[in-house]
């Protein structure tokens, strides 16, 4: 998958008003995930992404691995937003990783990852009926870098 997929698809799912929101939910929640697993397997990840989302993977210092909220609460924190827009954001750049990566690479991650956090991996279900953040107030960021709801 090419970068501007990649970022295209994460726009739409997670229902971005900008490709720079989508870059920065990208930013966000890679960072969170290169945190969470294995520096062999941020690697295995990273060679079938284009470089510079792969980038986004490798520039953790710190691999722990962490439970849902820890995680959500630091894909918030990284893109400046709540945690319920955090979780719907995470989900979009999960699903785009799974449908870039071949082979059985999201099952080894999935492996990697504590049960409460497995949701994210896999297809996105029915984002009508998802209770995650709420796709019907995109963000973006704000003049001080922070990132706000358009409403």
């Amino acid at each position: 998958m090419e970068h501007d997929e990649f970022i295209g698809r994460v726009q739409q799912q997670g229902h971005l008003m900008t490709i720079d929101d989508a870059e920065w939910a990208c930013q966000a929640t890679l960072g969170a995930l290169g945190e969470q697993v294995s520096e062999g397997l941020v690697d295995n990840i990273a060679v079938q992404l284009p470089p510079r989302i792969a980038d986004h993977l490798r520039r953790t210092e710190d691999h722990e691995r962490a439970g849902r909220e820890n995680f959500i609460s630091r894909v918030a924190e990284r893109a400046g937003i709540g945690d319920d827009q955090a979780a719907y954001i995470a989900r979009a750049v999960l699903d785009t990783l799974y449908a870039a990566t071949e082979g059985g690479l999201m099952a080894k991650i999935t492996e990697s990852l504590p049960a409460e956090m497995r949701e994210y991996v896999g297809p996105v279900p029915n984002l009508d009926s998802w209770a995650y953040g709420n796709k019907d107030v995109p963000w973006h960021r704000t003049a001080g870098g922070g990132r706000a709801p358009y409403v």
